[in-house]
């Protein structure tokens, strides 16, 4: 049987990034940077040994100057057990194998190093998404792949244990953005390199007539009163440690010192058959 073809086109998705690096809008990666020091802040621990895997891995080494950064390639340039701290920055949406991205990096990690992924999910540019499809169903009878699927973040977080990570932690943080147009939408998705790279897109430009009701359908959806039109970008974090003799453990069923019902001061009640 043939391979179905991977998800994404890198070739495709490098050139993408390639034509926004000239003029980049890199307001997402700005707030990413933030998010990211915000949780390093939180964690007890320096970090003497950073990596960082991105896309645009010149932009996340003037934010990070003393991380080692590299592009997101199928093979990372991660040397094993190398690194106390491995960022995957905004990239891993577009992974044709994420799993096997998250067990590099959890490789390169030393015991008790920690990954931290951020990268877009939940519903992200759902606006979009919906305005493009009932468009083109209108227009053409049928729907073509133009906005790439976004994991949920109860499967994203998933990806860190079955990566071999321990104690994961998964969390969003949405940011609304409003544009005058779909035009001015798609002009800056261009800029931040993530118009579609899929590679079932359709390779022929949209009809006008489609983009046209789709402009209609976004406003009559999703339109504020001030005459904008809002874009959702769900910013996920995962968070996930290297396995260490160190850390916390769960304890055995049965081993508790106190009953549950003595620390809610409450008064237990047997179940009946």
């Amino acid at each position: 049987m043939t391979a179905p073809p991977p998800l994404t086109d890198r070739a495709a998705l490098i050139r993408n990034r390639t034509r926004a690096a000239r003029a980049p809008a890199d307001f997402l990666h700005l707030a990413a940077v933030d998010e990211i020091n915000d949780r390093l802040a939180m964690v007890n621990k320096s970090f003497t040994a950073p990596a960082i895997v991105s896309g645009f891995p010149t932009f996340w080494q003037a934010a990070f100057p003393d991380a080692l950064c590299m592009t997101d390639d199928e093979t990372l340039d991660l040397t094993p057990g190398a690194h106390d701290l491995v960022i995957h920055a905004m990239s891993l949406h577009w992974a044709n194998d994420p799993v096997g991205q998250i067990i590099q990096c959890r490789r390169a990690l030393r015991p008790d190093g920690l990954l931290l992924v951020a990268l877009f999910g939940g519903e992200t540019l759902h606006q979009l998404r919906a305005a493009l499809a009932q468009a083109e169903s209108d227009i053409t009878g049928g729907l073509s792949p133009r906005v790439a699927p976004m994991g949920e973040i109860r499967d994203l977080g998933a990806l860190l244990q079955r990566g071999g990570l321990a104690l994961p932690v998964a969390d969003t943080v949405p940011f609304t953005v409003s544009y005058a147009n779909t035009s001015a939408l798609m002009h800056d998705l261009r800029a931040m390199g993530e118009t579609s790279a899929l590679s079932a897109r359709p390779r022929h430009f949209t009809r006008r007539t489609v983009l046209e009701r789709a402009e209609h359908y976004y406003r009559q959806s999703f339109g504020t009163a001030d005459g904008r039109i809002p874009a959702t970008f769900d910013m996920v974090f995962l968070t996930g440690w290297a396995p260490d003799a160190s850390q916390p453990k769960p304890l055995r069923p049965g081993s508790a010192a106190a009953r549950l019902a003595e620390a809610l001061g409450t008064q237990e009640t047997d179940l009946s058959d």
